[in-house]
Parts: structure tokens; sequence; C-alpha cells
């Protein structure tokens, strides 16, 4: 006897249905077909073991499974369920009359539990796109899955409820999320704010300016400066997910297999902060399965590289295409697939080995080929992507305890708000660009072109600071995002003015170090 069952095979943010076909005649032997690897192979094993474990018999018969389309590879363990429950249409135990209308994805324990799997969000997506009815998932999934309307969402706890759901001898009641209720409930509460910052205040001006305008940042500071504890913080000013980037930014940590169990949406934009031991293929992504990595996993929110200098020379220099392009497309040999990664870029880094260069508390030890080859680790076309570069002094003992406490995140994210409505007004004709950092050489003659008065003081200041001839755009760049801010309609003077000392690494005595 012959039956089908459907589930999904994921590469990259798509997904692909599948169709299980299984198949019983006279005999003992076991096949299986169509590209698959070895955890879908064992899953025969697995459902030998849970079958009986529930009160079925494992049949007795010449057994055949197609994974079809054959071509596509199939990889992981949410192959389970539809196989067992086709194999159990097969042999007769299950009508399966009602098959067709549903597409089932999970991994079954020995005693028959379903567990979790990844992916669920985009697989879910595809089911309501090949317009099935419903969609069968682990109770662990199911809020992650629900999220997709016009679909019925089953999260089920063990095989038991599956067939009775098939069945018909049990009613069960689809699982349903309010998105927008639960998506709007959770944007506005952050564990970090900057209220808890006291000083810095010139920082937290460069930080709000970065988040204004979605400008790449770079910090340069003795250590306990504060400039991880600022960093943290930089979600908290951003402006709010839109729906349209949060289900975008859920289908990526959905792929990934890092949404918890009580999450349906990702409210709130991601702030991820690797180790700078990460490799190359942790950062841009690859792996066997074609994983997102963590410039994918920072998409629509906040990448943060704490000691940029520690990390290898190598994997940073993997950032300036998605840096320029903010996607990457991964090509492996098997495979090749595009995950988005818009993020804004933040760094922090000490200004020498011993961290104390420049330090007025401290004493550097570090000899001037040691301060050159430790600079030298950050290269300059990484730098020419970060728009701005400011250094942060320690606070002393009584600067720390008589100063107030600092604005709040609510303030300042208010201001960082506004300033964005009016590039997004701005851009709205554009396809692809959304603030100020993404503006290209024609838009910046276009929308930040200074007045004459503007254009000399920019002259004068690029003399007499050395700065190199990259700064040109960048200045003009973070200038129209402090005009927005501002209110102003034109770059002026004084907008000028702050986006020049937002260029310390471009001064000349900056390069006389090696950058």
């Amino acid at each position: 006897m012959l039956a089908k069952t459907y589930c999904a095979a994921v590469l990259g943010l798509e997904a692909t249905t599948i169709t299980i076909e299984v198949n019983m005649t006279r005999g003992v032997m076991f096949h299986m077909s169509g590209l698959a690897d070895a955890a879908v192979r064992e899953s025969y094993d697995r459902i030998c073991a849970a079958l009986p474990n529930v009160g079925y018999k494992v049949p007795v018969s010449n057994l055949t499974i197609n994974l079809s389309p054959a071509d596509i590879r199939k990889e992981g363990s949410s192959y389970d369920l539809p196989m067992a429950i086709g194999i159990l249409a097969a042999n007769g135990n299950l009508q399966a009359d009602h098959l067709q209308e549903y597409m089932m994805v999970g991994e079954l324990g020995l005693d028959g539990k379903l567990k979790p799997i990844r992916a669920a969000l985009p697989i879910a997506i595809r089911a309501r796109k090949e317009k099935f009815k419903g969609l069968i998932v682990p109770r662990d999934n199911v809020r992650e899955a629900a999220v997709v309307n016009n679909l019925e969402v089953y999260g089920m706890d063990d095989l038991t409820e599956v067939i009775q759901l098939l069945s018909g001898a049990r009613q069960f009641e689809p699982f349903v999320v309010d998105t927008r209720k639960e998506f709007y409930e959770h944007q506005y509460s952050f564990d970090l704010d900057y209220a808890d910052v006291r000083g810095q205040e010139s920082v937290k001006r460069a930080l709000e300016v970065a988040a204004a305008g979605g400008h790449n940042l770079i910090m340069i500071g003795p250590p306990g400066s504060g400039k991880s504890m600022m960093a943290k913080r930089l979600p908290s000013i951003l402006p709010p997910l839109s729906l349209a980037e949060s289900l975008e930014t859920t289908q990526i940590h959905s792929v990934a297999g890092k949404l918890s169990r009580d999450t349906s949406l990702i409210s709130q934009r991601p702030f991820r902060a690797p180790h700078h031991t990460i490799s190359q293929v942790g950062l841009c992504g690859g792996t066997l399965n074609a994983q997102p990595g963590e410039v994918s996993l920072a998409h629509n929110g906040v990448l943060f590289l704490d000691e940029l200098t520690e990390f290898s020379k190598q994997t940073l220099e993997v950032l300036r295409q998605p840096l320029e392009d903010r996607k990457i497309t991964i090509a492996r040999a098997k495979y090749t697939v595009e995950f988005p990664c818009s993020f804004m870029f933040v760094a922090s880094m000490n200004p020498c080995p011993c961290g104390y260069y420049g330090d007025s508390t401290h004493h550097c030890v570090c000899t001037p080929g040691q301060i050159q080859r430790y600079m030298g680790k950050v290269s300059g076309p990484l730098l020419d992507r970060i728009d701005i570069q400011c250094e942060i002094s320690a606070l002393s003992f009584d600067d720390i305890s008589k100063a107030a406490p600092g604005e709040p995140s609510s303030s300042i994210r208010e201001r960082v708000i506004k300033a964005r409505a009016i590039q997004e007004e701005r851009f709205k004709g554009v396809r692809g660009v959304y603030c100020n950092a993404q503006m290209s050489e024609r838009m910046i003659h276009q929308y930040a072109e200074p007045d004459a008065q503007s254009l000399q003081l920019l002259r004068m200041g690029m003399e007499r600071l050395k700065l190199s001839a990259r700064a040109y755009n960048r200045i003009l760049k973070v200038a129209r995002t402090i005009a927005d801010l501002d209110g102003a309609e034109r770059v002026g003077s004084r907008h000028i003015a702050e986006a020049i000392g937002y260029r310390n690494l471009d001064r000349g005595d900056w390069a006389e170090r090696g950058i």
C-alpha cells in the first residue's frame, strides 16, 4: 500500500515542500531514497523504537520510503513525524483520507514524544503558500509557527495526539497568537538604560547620532572607560522594529534555532556581541547546514565587536562586503544561499597593547613599534566603512561620584525616531535606502551638500587635522544626520563642525601610529 505525507526542507531562509512516499510490499527489506543525510536515515531507528511505546507494532514488510524531490538534500530530524505517520497509513493503522491537508514536522523521541526542530517559521510560511489546511509541529515550536495567519497550526506533545487529530478520534483547537498585541507589548521594555551611565556626554551624543542615521561607530579608549557599557545600551535608543522587520528577523533566528519556547516574534532589535575567538564561518555564516552567521543574526540590529584588535585580522576582513552590500552570499560546493545582514556595526578597542596610551591617569609602557603593530590590526578599508570614530577618556572618582544620573533612553529615543522619520520621508522613493548611512555619493551631493561657509569650514578642518580623503563623504553623511536631529533642512556649519569631531582616527597623529 502507498501513502503520502508532507513536510519541508529549509535551505537558507527558503523552505521547499517535500513529499514523503511510503510503499509497503511483501518482504523484510528497508530502502530509503531522496538524498537523505545520516540524521534522516536514522529516523527509521527512532520510529521503530517509538511505535511500540505508543501502542503500535512495527510492520514486517518490504518498506520503501522516497523523499521527493529526490535531488534536494534532506537534513535533520524533522522528518521523523511525517515518516512515522506515512508508515502507519501505509500499514492500514491510520486512514489516509486527510493526510494531504496537513504539513507536519517534528523529531520523535524513543517514547513517542515530539521534540522541537529548527526553522518552524519558514516552514509555516511555505505551508500557507502551498495552501495546506494546517501545520502540525511539536508543542515547543507552536508559538513560532502560529505567527503565520490563515493557517491552522497545531502544537502536539506526542505521536499519539497526532494520530488522534488525523483520524478524527479527538478534537484539537489550532493555536492562535495575537501577533500584533505580543509584538507591541515588548517593544519598549529594556533591561539597560542610558540613565545608568554617568558622565561621558560626548560619547552618548555620538551614539545618538549613530542611532539616528544608522551609522557604524567605533569607540577607542582605556580599559574601564565605559565602552562596552554604553554599547550594550544602544538598542534602547534605536527606532522600534516594524512588523515586517520583526518577521524577517524572527525568520533568521528561527532558521538558526535561536528562538526560545515562549517567543513568537522578536520585538526588539537584536544585539549580537560575539567573542573575539569567533571564526570567519561563525561570523559570516555557512557550515555544512547553511546556517546564518553573526552578521545575519544581527540583521536589523547591532553587531558589537568588543576589543576589536583581539579579533583575527582575516576574520575582520570578511566584514567588508557585508557592511557595503547589507547582504551576504555564501557559496559552498553543495549549496549557495543568501542571507540579509543590514546591521549597525559598533566596535570598541584600546589605544595600545597596555590600554593606556594618551591616558592622563596612567603611564603607557608600550613602544611606538608595539603601538603601530597593534593599531595596524584594523585595516584602512574596514575603518573606511565606519562613519563615526570617537575617543573616550576614563572618568575620575570625583566625576563619577558627583555626576548626576544620565538622560533616560526614552528621551533619546524620541529624538532618534523623529530623525528617522525625516529620513524615511526623504528616501521613500529610493529602493533599499532607509537612513543616511546608506546614501550613495550622488545622494550625498543631492541631500547633504553644504553651503559655501560650511564647505570652507570643512576644507579648513581637513587641512588642519590632516584628515584623509575618505573622511569627506563620511563627514557629510554624519552632518546630514546631525541636521536631521536639529530639524534643519540644510546642512550648516555647526553640523559640519560636530561631524568633523567624529573623525578622530583620521587625524594625522593617529595616522602616524599605523592607521
